[in-house]
């Protein structure tokens, strides 16, 4: 039992230490991730934007030719005005002529509208082009923070987690589980703790459960706590034999 005692908490030992490298990186993958997220935002609406100008050249072409035309079949039905036999024919042609004149103010307004969304859209493209590069700037700092943090860190965590496999390797897999469970379950991560001066992360332990973790030949649960809580030198030892 003292082996496996020893090798849970070498495992505890190990993630402690993994978690404190990943705490030096902070919330740097997590600000970066955001960043990111605005740098998409900024494009996509810069993207949007170039489309709607290009739209919108596009419609105001389109009016223009239109209200050409428009003025064309006018020109043609005033003449037609001029020869024709009776009434009747006289009235349908004004009602065409009436017809592209207000295809012609209709044109001419939404030409308008065109005109002032165009206006517009410079300054709002400009203000998110500024957007953009200034966001960029804040990611190129952060990712260049965080890739240092990694390059000091990542040799000493690949280590760990090759030592951690190990570990895990030659340990019954009811032991692995049971502390896999109890670490995810908490907060801090710590499933397993050492006694110290007969009390397990500050919390006095009963004189008879101090025994018995002193013993080191069954494994001990703090009632308090739920961790499991052994002797000190287990972590001296861990200490000394992973050398991290």
């Amino acid at each position: 039992m003292e082996e496996v005692l020893q090798k849970l908490a070498n495992l505890q030992y190990i993630d402690s230490r993994i978690d404190e490298l990943k705490q030096l990186r902070g919330d740097l993958p997590e600000e970066i991730l955001d960043i990111e997220t605005d740098i998409t935002r900024h494009e996509v609406k810069i993207e949007q934007l170039k489309q709607e100008k290009k739209d919108l050249e596009v419609e105001a072409n389109n009016l223009e030719l239109e209200i050409e035309s428009a003025q064309e079949k006018n020109k043609k039905y005033e003449e037609q005005q001029m020869t024709v036999r009776n009434n009747r024919e006289y009235d349908a042609l004004t009602k065409e002529i009436e017809a592209q004149k207000q295809l012609i103010e209709n044109a001419n307004s939404r030409l308008l509208e065109i005109s002032k969304r165009q206006e517009e859209i410079e300054p709002e493209l400009e203000e998110e082009e500024k957007k953009l590069e200034e966001v960029k700037k804040i990611h190129s700092e952060k990712k260049e923070n965080l890739d240092k943090v990694v390059e000091n860190t990542q040799s000493e965590e690949d280590a760990l987690l090759e030592i951690r496999d190990k570990v895990e390797e030659e340990l019954d897999k009811r032991y692995v589980r049971s502390y896999k469970r109890l670490r995810n379950g908490l907060n801090n991560g710590i499933a397993v703790v050492a006694m110290e001066k007969g009390a397990a992360l500050g919390m006095a332990l009963p004189p008879q459960t101090q025994v018995e973790v002193r013993r080191k030949n069954k494994i001990i649960i703090d009632e308090n706590s739920g961790r499991i809580v052994v002797d000190p030198s287990f972590f001296k030892n861990a200490r000394e034999e992973l050398k991290v």
